[in-house]
């Protein structure tokens, strides 16, 4: 059987590596922590995800095909179903004894939030809860999975950061005139996120007012944001309208600078008009984000004393120290 090359601590955390509706019927290549997987829907309907090679000749199953829910090898046939098992080695003949070592080893997988979410090692805590995905009073819009050129480590210090919105975010909403980050603490803001709350001044204009409901070019919002490891960020944004939003973004690293992003938006208002207008304005936030990370070369320094902080950069200091507690279990 095919082992799992993975024994970091970081192995043992859930990724977001693709969405639900991606998973057609072909088999989808990931890359997760500089790793090769292969996954696709097997007989009895269930997710399977394994190494993306072959139990015999290392052949890229990736490339292979489905039928009926197996995957097929292209280099020699071998078939394999539920759970990665070996179902046919055409060679063989029908009556073969396929060998014990043709098994593929098949990798925890999970789907929430319209999300697949995959653990290359025996997982250290569950997939981050949302617990406004059970609330019918929230409407829930995802988006598709993208591939940013840039660390993960960068991402979740750029999403725990309000300092930036007034430089990255001038096109969308940030003000030029709130430049001052007032002072804050961080608290556990549940079982699953730690981080900070606030109160922002932001810009309202063009798409943004689809988002906000409401007319006035410049508003205020109270928010909240807040971390769940290793890569997962929560905001929250009240506005005074009544309107809530529940912004969730992951990341997932592919290699240290190639890294799986995509976001949800929970709603409590009707979006059957708006819905689309909101995903593309925080599009938009988000592509701004990625132009700005994708010029920074290199990963974030993760030590301590390894970056210049400030007051502002609170959350991020405490991100990276537990994720440095993390990173070194096993």
């Amino acid at each position: 059987m095919q082992e799992n090359r993975a024994t970091s601590g970081l192995a043992h955390c859930w990724y977001a590596v693709a969405t639900v509706d991606e998973l057609g019927d072909s088999p989808a290549a990931i890359q997760l922590l500089e790793t090769d997987y292969v996954m696709w829907r097997g007989p009895d309907g269930n997710l399977v995800a394994a190494l993306d090679q072959c139990s015999h000749r290392e052949a890229r199953l990736s490339r292979g095909t489905l039928d009926g829910g197996c995957l097929r090898c292209p280099y020699h046939g071998w078939s394999f179903g539920d759970n990665g098992r070996c179902v046919d080695i055409p060679s063989s003949g029908k009556n073969a004894t396929i060998p014990p070592g043709a098994h593929l080893q098949s990798l925890h997988l999970a789907e929430h939030y319209g999300l697949v979410w995959m653990s290359p090692g025996e997982p250290i805590s569950p997939v981050p809860y949302l617990g406004v995905e059970g609330d019918s009073s929230f409407t829930r819009l995802n988006t598709g999975m993208q591939t940013w050129n840039c660390a993960a480590t960068r991402m979740i210090d750029n999403m725990l950061d309000v300092a930036h919105f007034p430089y990255t975010h001038a096109g969308s909403f940030g003000r030029e005139q709130e430049q001052e980050v007032p002072n804050f603490s961080l608290t556990q803001l549940d079982d699953n996120f730690h981080g900070y709350e606030y109160s922002v001044v932001v810009n309202n204009e063009g798409e943004a007012k689809a988002m906000s409901g409401e007319d006035d070019d410049v508003i205020r919002l109270d928010m909240s944001t807040g971390f769940a490891l290793p890569y997962s960020v929560r905001s929250t944004m009240r506005y005074e309208n009544g309107i809530e939003q529940v912004l969730f973004m992951t990341a997932a690293p592919m290699t240290p600078t190639r890294s799986y992003f995509t976001f949800i938006l929970w709603r409590n208002d009707d979006v059957r008009e708006t819905g689309q207008s909101i995903v593309d304005f925080e599009l938009q936030v988000a592509l701004e984000d990625q132009a700005m990370l994708e010029n920074i070369p290199g990963v974030l320094s993760l030590d301590r004393g390894g970056l210049v902080d400030v007051q502002s950069d609170k959350a991020s200091v405490e991100w990276r120290r537990q994720h440095r507690e993390l990173a070194s279990s096993t």
